[in-house]
């Protein structure tokens, strides 16, 4: 008589996997045996996709304005408010073939929407003055402030005896900063 036990035929156990379910003639299939895993091109196809996968339609240009979406989601940032700052909505008119995109009813009626967007157009010339503010000046008047604080800071560091260390980032603010000649 000989040893049967190695073999597999004779088990009376079930294989089991890890969550103790038993294999299954799927699990057996060439599409789980083989794990194909996704290749590096091929995520960076999908990432090309998603960069180029536009939520939103692109409106065509209006001459003289700015055109974006606005959210009507934004607590901090509602409607009204862009609409006192001089936003005014783009009418289905105004962009032939948007026309599918209109709000039927509600408080956006009439307006071209997709889903919680709205579409919205500002003079060119109140957008430029926007831009210039939000990206220029305001940040300048930070880093003014920057510049005079540290040059307050270097100047009680060497008033009680010690020496500041700054960085390149900061001279380079000091040197464009015209003002700081008001503490000599």
């Amino acid at each position: 008589m000989t040893d049967n036990t190695e073999d597999s035929r004779l088990k009376k156990a079930p294989d089991f996997d890890v969550v103790g379910r038993r294999d299954t003639r799927r699990t057996e299939t060439r599409e789980v045996t083989e794990r194909r895993e996704t290749s590096e091109d091929d995520r960076l196809e999908m990432f090309r996709n998603q960069l180029f996968n536009d939520a939103l339609p692109d409106l065509p240009e209006i001459p003289g304005y700015h055109l974006c979406w606005l959210t009507t989601t934004n607590p901090r940032d509602p409607i009204h408010r862009r609409t006192q700052l001089g936003y005014e909505p783009v009418k289905p008119e105004e962009v032939p073939g948007m026309e599918y995109a209109s709000v039927k009813t509600g408080e956006y009626a009439g307006l071209i929407a997709v889903n919680e967007m709205l579409a919205f157009k500002l003079p060119l010339s109140l957008y430029e003055k926007f831009m210039q503010e939000a990206h220029h000046d305001a940040p300048l008047r930070e880093e003014n402030k920057l510049t005079e604080t540290a040059e307050i800071v270097r100047r009680q560091a060497e008033g009680s005896g010690s020496t500041l260390f700054e960085g390149d980032g900061l001279m380079e603010m000091r040197d464009n900063n015209p003002r700081i000649g008001l503490f000599d």
